[in-house]
């Protein structure tokens, strides 16, 4: 499993973060995204759609009532929300798999509440809070084709 770790100091820097990966991604990559509540988990996610060429009029907002929101730019984007999922019932009922075996890229906030079965290889982000409003960023990558993302997402500048 590899891993990659890095420090943000605001918002538009983990952003960035973001749109770096979005730049690297090619169609149906799972990334899993955890982390305490207002640590950075959609503000991330902002910058994944810029760097997936989302258009820049787009509302990109936690799906936290709706669960899933779609987003099209250069690949379509899910982002699902699993914070208010309580059940394996109410799991079923999203169809999630058809999301992660698609062409777009799925991003899953509150990816811990995910049965682990439900997908084998995927991208993890975990953000903490850090030391002056910083956030510590923390990839770790869950297949081959997850770490050659990893690889170049940590020599990109």
């Amino acid at each position: 499993m590899e891993s990659f770790s890095t420090v943000t100091r605001s918002a538009a820097k983990t952003r960035s973060w973001g749109k770096r990966l979005g730049k690297l991604l090619r169609g149906g990559e799972i990334i899993g995204l955890t982390g305490e509540l207002g640590a950075g988990k959609s503000c991330f996610t902002r910058g994944l759609a810029e760097g997936l060429e989302v258009d820049k009029g787009a509302w990109i907002r936690s799906p936290t009532f709706t669960l899933i929101n779609e987003y099209q730019g250069r690949l379509a984007i899910y982002h699902i929300d699993l914070y208010r999922i309580e059940n394996e019932a109410e799991l079923e009922e999203l169809a999630l798999r058809d999301y992660f075996f698609s062409a777009g890229v799925s991003v899953v906030e509150w990816f811990e509440r995910l049965p682990p079965w439900e997908v084998e290889e995927y991208l993890h982000l975990n953000i903490a809070y850090g030391q002056r409003n910083g956030r510590r960023l923390t990839f770790t990558a869950h297949g081959k084709r997850y770490e050659e993302i990893l690889k170049s997402l940590g020599t990109k500048g």
